[in-house]
């Protein structure tokens, strides 16, 4: 039995295609293994939204190359960022043993290769029959159908946007927004598959459906996909600032399943700096924003996206923005050192004048201020109820998260996998929080 093995760096993007590949595979008679020693067929599934990443990238192929050596009949596969909707040309000539290259959520060109572009049709497998599926619709690879929790859903493929700082929209192309009813499908399936939670993923997630005439918004979307049986939980990200609709707050607001957690990146709390990264709105926008989520959703937990060091940031136009995250108090803030990306508009026309040490500097004041109040804001669920559901268990512990997004550990001897249950929570720190079974607790 031949064997595949996938490695996969970068977005919730990239795990949901190296899913959707590892079920081509499967489809095509292939079995997963955890060890790339053991493979016939290796997919690095690659990201380069950060040099770090794309750094990672490379140094795993050279560890593969050996391999190649030993074996010249293993197939090794880069899909994703690295490659990009047109760069696999240069490629070829810079990593010469790679078989196969391929575009971001494309796993056309592996499986085209495998099949040597035959066209092939298969008996209904022992798996999708058990699952009541076509095996096209098998979206999952084997060892995850049935143990998977949540999933990932790309709705919106590419980005039209083009900040300055960012690879993506050349990289993944322009902006393509995905069929209402193949959506709707997919959802299905990981339903069927034991899936009981599902993010809807782009880019700028809430400009779904604008490339297409006369279509659905994501708000519409999100009251299609609430009414899939078996899907309990629903998620979307992640947002921007410009699209953030009344329309989408509305349905956050009225429907059950989607959850009260919203991703919405700032990326800096100055004017200048957010006009220099052509990010369309101002630092007051953004707060405008927050407060009228925070009114039309009460409760909601809100995540953020903060960029240091970007060209030409000041220590006063720093400050303007660890001011704006103190205010704002935001539940969850994702912090990352500008690194200049090849190709991008900051890259070409702005020097990379702030120093790593300074950049490291402001990375950790933020990271202290974040620490602070996610510490102060989790504080507030100790001695509440809350629901959470229970994704995986991890050291002897099941871990789970909140509607909003709160990660949760609880010790059960039962299985509580795909369960949601209603927990005590009795200690909280800034990342996690430990809690009880409400229905462990002795009766008062």
């Amino acid at each position: 039995m031949k064997k595949y093995y996938v490695w996969t760096e970068g977005c919730q993007m990239n795990v949901a295609d190296s899913q959707r590949v590892g079920s081509s595979l499967e489809r095509l008679g292939y079995i997963f293994t955890d060890k790339a020693e053991e493979a016939d067929v290796i997919v690095l599934n690659t990201c380069v939204v950060r040099q770090s990443a794309e750094d990672r990238a490379l140094g795993r192929l050279q560890q593969l190359r050996p391999l190649k050596d030993k074996n010249p009949n293993l197939v090794i596969n880069v899909m994703g960022c690295m490659v990009g909707v047109r760069g696999a040309e240069k490629l070829r000539a810079r990593l010469p043993f790679v078989d196969v290259f391929s575009p971001p959520s494309d796993p056309g060109p592996l499986i085209s290769f495998l099949t040597q572009g035959e066209v092939r049709a298969y008996e209904k497998s022992e798996t999708a029959r058990r699952f009541g599926l076509m095996d096209g619709e098998l979206i999952l690879p084997e060892h995850e159908r049935g143990r998977l929790v949540s999933a990932y859903v790309p709705v919106v493929y590419g980005c039209s946007h083009s900040c300055t700082f960012c690879i993506i929209p050349y990289r993944r192309g322009v902006e393509r927004s995905r069929p209402v009813g193949e959506i709707v499908a997919e959802v299905r399936s990981l339903a069927a598959q034991g899936v009981k939670e599902v993010t809807l993923l782009g880019q700028i997630v809430d400009r779904y459906g604008q490339d297409i005439p006369d279509g659905t918004d994501l708000a519409g979307l999100l009251r299609i996909v609430h009414e899939v049986e078996g899907i309990e939980r629903i998620r979307f990200l992640t947002s921007h600032p410009n699209y953030f609709s009344e329309s989408l707050m509305d349905a956050v607001a009225c429907l059950p399943k989607v959850m009260p957690h919203i991703e919405v990146p700032i990326q800096a709390g100055n004017d200048e700096v957010l006009a220099r990264m052509k990010r369309g709105y101002t630092q007051q926008d953004y707060r405008n924003l927050i407060a009228r989520i925070r009114e039309r959703i009460p409760g909601c937990s809100i995540a953020t996206d903060v960029i240091v060091g970007f060209p030409g940031e000041t220590e006063a136009q720093f400050m303007d923005t660890y001011q704006v995250l103190a205010d704002l108090r935001l539940d969850v803030v994702h912090i990352a050192r500008y690194s200049p990306r090849p190709g991008t508009v900051a890259s070409r026309r702005m020097p990379d004048d702030v120093s790593e040490e300074e950049k490291m500097r402001r990375f950790r004041l933020l990271e202290q201020l974040q620490e602070r109040i996610a510490a102060e804001i989790n504080q507030q669920y100790v001695g509440q109820s809350v629901e959470v559901l229970f994704e995986e268990k991890v050291k002897g512990r099941w871990r789970g998260r909140t509607p909003t997004n709160k990660l949760v550990f609880v010790e059960s001897e039962a299985d509580l996998r795909g369960h949601i249950e209603k927990v005590w929570v009795t200690w909280a720190g800034p990342w996690s929080m430990q809690a009880v079974l409400e229905r462990q607790l002795a009766p008062a």
